[in-house]
């Protein structure tokens, strides 16, 4: 039997953090080794020499540099943490460890990307509205802007969709792209309810991370 694969996590008293140590302790290919978060007076520096993989759900300050430091220790990066620019990673391509981030985990939300973005094709133009809890600290989201960009990319006008932002208590995260043409509109919509509709998403990017061609690598659709 293949040794399991050990798991660091970055932002492990937050509460996407959380979720992924359970889920990583649940799957039967993988092992638990280090949590990492200020809250825990535990730095990363001290999770790093047991991990294979350290996966990031943490701020955009902390997790540029928490790649940075994982990669020159040789551990691969599963990040999760948005309102950074992926470019400021480039200059790892040629790390020891490989670097995956994707601005949502969710199954359903690469497929409401795929959909907005292939109606983009199609339609004049669009509109985002995305609705995520109270604590975000990022606005837009990092898949609303994602969306935003690959819409436009397939756009003939080539126009990026304004994004409307909603924070409050109750919400997890959610999306809807409308668009419009003449005498019609077409509304896509995805609703995580649940932080457990990441994990999923989640235990294959730690599973695909360390036999990436190509890193950093942007968007759960590479790996699907």
């Amino acid at each position: 039997m293949d040794s399991p694969i050990r798991v660091a996590v970055a932002g492990a008293a937050g509460r996407m953090g959380q979720t992924v140590c359970k889920a990583v302790q649940a799957a039967p290919d993988m092992e638990l080794t280090g949590r990492a978060d200020p809250a825990l007076n535990a730095p990363l520096a001290a999770v790093l020499d047991d991990a294979d993989v350290l996966v990031d759900f943490t701020v955009p300050t902390s997790a540029v540099a928490n790649a940075r430091e994982a990669v020159a220790a040789g551990v691969h990066v599963v990040i999760g943490t948005t309102g950074f620019d992926p470019h400021e990673l480039d200059d790892l391509s040629h790390a020891e460890g490989n670097i995956f981030i994707a601005p949502n985990f969710a199954i359903g939300a690469v497929l409401m990307m795929e959909f907005a973005t292939q109606a983009a094709k199609h339609m004049a133009k669009a509109e985002i509205i995305e609705l995520h809890h109270d604590r975000k600290v990022d606005a837009p989201s990092g898949t609303a802007a994602r969306t935003a960009a690959l819409m436009a990319a397939a756009s003939p006008s080539g126009a990026t969709p304004p994004i409307h932002s909603v924070r409050l208590p109750g919400l997890v995260a959610h999306q809807e792209v409308i668009l419009g043409d003449v005498g019609q509109t077409l509304t896509i919509r995805h609703d995580s309810t649940d932080r457990e509709s990441f994990m999923p998403g989640v235990l294959l990017a730690i599973r695909k991370v360390q036999s990436l061609t190509e890193s950093p690598t942007v968007g759960l659709e590479k790996l699907l």
